[in-house]
């Protein structure tokens, strides 16, 4: 997103602000390249200069992202095993992996999914793989939405404070992530490593 799609969405009247960025939030769960995060940052920004409010903007985005991701979830709880047990999709998941997955789930679904809902791209598939693994509505949802919570508090927070300067608040964005990213890489090689030290030892 440019100052093309800023000044687009600037010129727009306050409640088609408020459908697009909730909309592209929604959409992130189904199609994780859509940039839900600068949505965010993007209505911020703008409720500083008196276009909407900020937090009622970033409260509709986390609630539209959060109903997209409960949606995700009761579609793979539903749906998920047989897509993944029929024809050439048999090879994406085989049922061993499936197996697997319900271990992980049952073991750190909670944490795991409150960790992965700030990473950009992971989040995604957090809650419908919650979703096939058949874990409970209430313990995939709520670290789910928590996290999200947490997340979006923080953009509307960056936007805000950052209002006079776009490029500056795409670039906090940027940084946050990759930040994320780096605690994510160093926590699954530290997981990975002790796994790998208890199976030798066994």
């Amino acid at each position: 997103m440019g100052e093309s799609f800023l000044d687009w969405v600037a010129q727009l009247p306050g409640g088609a602000i408020y459908a697009v960025l909730v909309a592209l939030s929604a959409l992130e769960n189904i199609f994780p390249p859509v940039p839900a995060d600068v949505a965010v940052v993007l209505g911020a920004f703008l409720g500083q200069r008196g276009i909407v409010s900020a937090p009622l903007l970033g409260f509709l985005c986390w609630l539209g992202n959060t109903a997209s991701s409960a949606g995700m979830y009761f579609y793979g709880r539903s749906h998920g095993r047989r897509f993944f047990t029929t024809g050439w999709r048999r090879k994406l998941m085989p049922p061993e992996a499936i197996v697997a997955l319900e271990k992980a789930y049952a073991r750190h679904g909670v944490y795991g999914i409150f960790i992965s809902r700030f990473l950009p791209g992971v989040r995604a598939a957090v809650t419908p793989f919650a979703g096939v693994a058949g874990m409970r509505p209430a313990r995939a949802l709520i670290p789910s939405a928590s996290a999200s919570a947490i997340w979006y508090a923080f953009l509307v927070t960056a936007g805000s404070a950052l209002a006079q300067s776009w490029p500056r608040a795409q670039a906090l964005l940027a940084d946050a992530n990759r930040a994320l990213a780096v605690v994510f890489g160093l926590v699954i090689a530290i997981a990975f490593f002790f796994w790998w030290r208890a199976r030798r030892r066994r």
